[in-house]
């Protein structure tokens, strides 16, 4: 059974830094295009940031230069470095495996 687990959601200030991580099970971890994606509320699912199985990347326009994703093979984990946070980034995160299997989201709230 594959499983996607996000962790490390929270409040932060604007400015502040958070690291998001997803460990996966029960799937090729290496094969998969690894996905962070996030869903404000009222607002549709959009894209953040995406690595493949050779760790290229890409980015939503909106977060390049404050957003970082990483893979780690060994533990099958995937994760999203976010710096340099704004309001706007206030969403629920969600992991995802080709778009095809996705975690439970963990809420990121970025408030003074």
């Amino acid at each position: 059974q594959v499983r996607l687990v996000e962790s490390g959601g929270g409040l932060v200030q604007p400015g502040g830094s958070l690291r998001l991580s997803c460990a996966t099970s029960g799937l090729n971890f290496g094969i998969w295009v690894m996905g962070w994606y996030r869903q404000a509320p009222g607002m549709q699912r959009e894209v953040v940031a995406l690595i493949d199985g050779g760790g290229l990347t890409n980015y939503a326009d909106s977060v390049k230069g404050r957003f970082t994703i990483s893979r780690d093979y060994g533990k099958r984990t995937v994760y999203l470095e976010m710096n340099s946070l704004k309001p706007a980034d206030t969403a629920v995160y969600y992991c995802s495996a080709g778009s095809h299997h996705w975690g439970q989201g963990t809420q990121v709230t970025v408030s003074s």
